[in-house]
């Protein structure tokens, strides 16, 4: 194993760094959640295209039926997290979306539990609640289960199970695929939703302010590539539950780099929440599934 594979959990951690930035680039941002993700897919894929073609054209010509459909699965999935994840937080407060969505350990739990019998110890399932409990204490106590929150809560949990079934089948296809002929499948897959979510709901490709597109490339090089091209890289090296369960720390590091950009200072209890989810994501590191 060479460096960056005997590294990966560490790597991990960076890219969920990493990818927390999208909360802040998308106030930064004035065009609507499917024209970012249209966009954020549209600026990554070319980047995959020519390596792949030079290096990598046998893999892809030896990519069967089965892994294919896996790597369609896998965009469509991550095209449901995003689309749900927007849709949430327009129609439900921050703190209930946030604490749905961030349910998807759990959902890799169960599905690697189903499908593989797969157990995840007790000790690291204890810590797996711990920083889940940290993170309700990060979002706050203003949660709603009233009116149109209703839908809003749904289509956040929507988000939680998408997620942790794009983790799961990034799991299985990468122990036989190419990381780099992965990631680009299943990125050319989402695209391609949101290619049609663009074209569907007549959203314009075009005519947004130059501001916009500067911060969607920040986005691109941030969330895209430092984040979910590393963590569908990891998927090769580590459990999809690690990644699962770490992505649960992106609470605090948003938390973190609210107060620097935004100086939204953190209140007490945000601050004891992050320290569980800390605590909560070591615990669980010290037990997790070798």
């Amino acid at each position: 194993m060479n460096l960056f594979q005997r590294n990966a959990k560490l790597i991990v951690v960076f890219a969920m760094i990493s990818g927390s930035t999208s909360g802040i680039l998308g106030k930064l941002i004035t065009a609507g959640s499917m024209t970012i993700g249209f966009y954020r897919l549209s600026f990554c894929l070319p980047f995959f295209i020519v390596p792949l073609l030079i290096k990598h054209r046998k893999d892809i010509i030896d990519i069967n039926k089965k892994q294919l459909i896996l790597c369609a699965l896998g965009g469509v999935f991550l095209f449901g997290h995003f689309f749900c994840w927007y849709v949430a937080v327009k129609n439900t407060v921050i703190a209930s979306a946030i604490i749905l969505a961030g349910l998807h350990p759990l959902v890799v739990i169960l599905f690697m539990f189903v499908f593989f019998r797969k157990r995840t110890p007790a000790k690291a399932m204890a810590g797996l609640f711990i920083a889940l409990t940290g993170g309700i204490l990060v979002a706050g106590m203003d949660y709603s289960f009233a009116g149109s929150n209703v839908f809003g809560n749904f289509m956040a949990f929507g988000a939680a199970l998408c997620m942790g079934l794009y983790f799961c089948i990034g799991n299985i296809v990468r122990e036989k695929m190419n990381a780099g002929v992965y990631i680009f499948f299943v990125f050319f897959f989402c695209w391609a939703c949101f290619t049609a979510g663009m074209l569907l709901t007549k959203t314009p490709f075009a005519g947004y302010p130059l501001s916009d597109y500067i911060w969607l490339v920040v986005m691109t090089l941030l969330c895209q590539f430092g984040a979910h091209a590393v963590l569908n890289w990891s998927l090769g090296y580590v459990s999809s539950l690690y990644v699962s369960a770490i992505e649960t720390g992106e609470i605090v590091s948003a938390m973190i780099l609210a107060f620097i950009v935004l100086s939204q200072v953190p209140t007490p209890w945000q601050m004891a929440g992050a320290a569980a989810v800390i605590t909560g994501l070591v615990y669980y590191n010290r037990h997790d599934l070798k």
